[in-house]
């Protein structure tokens, strides 16, 4: 939950009265987003978690948190649709980039915007199954 306005200085302006459209979608906000909670993270395998944040099945996009608790691989894959990506601690890099996304020591947490399917690629770069929102739905767990 947000925190109430105290001393900042926007507290005494008068509240936009038509702020939100109609056919707008709901806000969302989430406290605390990159915790270290391990039990609001599915495993996709022995060091890599997500925390999912926003799955909207319609748009087949989601968000989440990918952390990793140490040394780990996310089967190689491509995205045909944008992803956008914020790093929030530690280093991470796909084999198929020549970059790598730094910003200090702490393990890994990266939050990430993603639109369509991740396609899943063999050791060839041939496709071999894919991952998209609807897996990510179904296998998250119920709020705890």
């Amino acid at each position: 939950m947000p925190e109430s306005a105290a001393t900042e200085f926007w507290k005494d302006l008068k509240p936009i009265q038509k702020v939100f459209q109609k056919d707008a979608l709901p806000e969302v906000y989430t406290h605390n987003a990159p915790t270290d909670d391990e039990r609001l993270y599915v495993p996709f395998n022995e060091t890599v978690f997500s925390r999912p944040l926003w799955i909207s099945p319609g748009q087949n996009r989601w968000c989440d948190i990918l952390m990793a608790k140490g040394a780990g691989l996310v089967n190689r894959h491509y995205h045909p649709h944008e992803v956008f990506a914020y790093t929030i601690s530690g280093k991470w890099g796909y084999l198929e980039h020549d970059w790598t996304a730094t910003e200090h020591k702490d393990p890994m947490k990266v939050f990430f915007v993603v639109s369509g399917p991740l396609i899943w690629l063999d050791e060839n770069g041939e496709d071999c199954g894919y991952f998209d929102v609807h897996h990510l739905h179904r296998d998250v767990p119920r709020a705890l």
